[in-house]
């Protein structure tokens, strides 16, 4: 008993670690990410660069360690997969990278936040999430979700009259071009607003992700080869629409600069290890457990942001992102009371699942999305 409750304790830290490395790695990616399109990297050709990247890198690996316990695919679980890719690679990336050009890092993470409510909302539509509405805590998931959602609205479109002052007079990294005038063409009112639908758009089709992830994850549990997959059909689908937005051979040119030091962190970190990490998170602790640590990145990419961009936010962005955090911390609540009145574990498989019973799919998935910490 003693070793299994050390077990699972081990694991349960392995994920809660997991995922606060994920966050620090999103950040860097912002960042970086933020520096390359704004000196021309086209998001066309760079999702394509780091997916082919990190299929390169994963694939050697899935093929030597798990060939001997990898399920066969067939038709249903290829057509799940490229449907994962679809939603998590293919629309979400290149919306989101065409938002970012648009707006800033930091507005880009806030506006993250809204991931878990957008997930809790698609897994009671998927009826993998139950709610009391008589219960505290079923009005407690209503109310957040609908206080997160208005937070993101108001992030959105109210910019309110009064600028923050900045932490430092000037950057001490310089994004903008000469005389900051790509920042001023780029970042613009009408582009705030632009660049911010977009964003959210783009967390639609990621909390869309995180739901299917855990659903095809139960099916075809061989991590390493879902990802490689993910990332084939992710550079195969990019390389498709760059077919009719992409076509000038200049844009495909790696010189050693920014943009190519971003590609590799991108393919390496973000495509292969993130990519990874949360595939291995959503597998035993569920889709809303990786949701939930959204607000990490948005305190570590708006500190570095006020640091080394000088960035200075309006008070409708600080009442929107405050907003947001309260509602997400509602849906948490929620979700914790939940767990302590249910007495489930902490985490949703243990260490040893050999007395578990075989369950459907949705089932399965539903179970996921509940199981969270006490």
């Amino acid at each position: 008993m003693n070793l299994k409750r050390m077990c699972i304790t081990m694991e349960a830290c392995a994920s809660y670690g997991a995922m606060v490395l994920v966050q620090f790695a999103y950040g860097g990616g912002n960042i970086l990410i933020k520096i390359a399109l704004e000196r021309g990297l086209n998001q066309l050709v760079f999702v394509v660069y780091r997916h082919i990247i990190a299929m390169l890198l994963l694939g050697p690996f899935a093929y030597v360690l798990e060939r001997r316990h990898r399920p066969s695919l067939s038709f249903s679980v290829i057509t799940k997969i490229f449907l994962l890719s679809s939603l998590g690679t293919t629309i979400h990336l290149n919306v989101y990278y065409a938002g970012l050009a648009c707006t800033s890092p930091t507005v880009a993470t806030a506006l993250s936040n809204v991931i878990p409510s957008l997930t809790f909302l698609m897994a009671v539509a998927l009826r993998m999430e139950t709610v009391k509405i008589k219960s505290a805590r079923g009005q407690a998931k209503v109310l957040g979700t609908l206080i997160c959602i208005g937070g993101a609205l108001t992030f959105t479109f109210w910019k309110g009259g009064y600028l923050l002052i900045g932490f430092v007079p000037r950057p001490l990294i310089n994004i903008c071009g000469p005389n900051g005038s790509l920042c001023k063409l780029s970042h613009g009112k009408d582009n705030w607003i632009k660049g911010s639908a977009l964003i959210l758009t783009s967390h639609i089709a990621w909390s869309a992700w995180l739901i299917l992830q855990a659903v095809v994850y139960k099916v075809y549990p061989a991590r390493l080869s879902l990802n490689t997959l993910i990332c084939f059909f992710a550079s195969l689908q990019s390389s498709f629409l760059a077919l009719f937005f992409a076509r000038n051979p200049t844009l495909w040119k790696l010189e050693w600069n920014m943009q190519l030091l971003t590609i590799i962190y991108s393919g390496v970190v973000l495509s292969a290890l993130v990519y990874y990490l949360q595939t291995w998170c959503i597998g035993h602790r569920g889709p809303v457990f990786a949701a939930m640590f959204s607000p990490l990145l948005l305190i570590i990419v708006g500190i570095f942001s006020a640091i080394a961009f000088a960035e200075r936010l309006h008070l409708g962005s600080l009442v929107g992102a405050f907003l947001i955090l309260v509602g997400l911390y509602c849906v948490l609540w929620a979700k914790k009371a939940e767990n302590l009145v249910t007495g489930q574990p902490e985490n949703g498989k243990g260490c040893d699942d050999k007395k578990m019973v075989e369950i459907s799919i949705n089932e399965t998935a539903r179970n996921s999305v509940t199981a969270e910490t006490k």
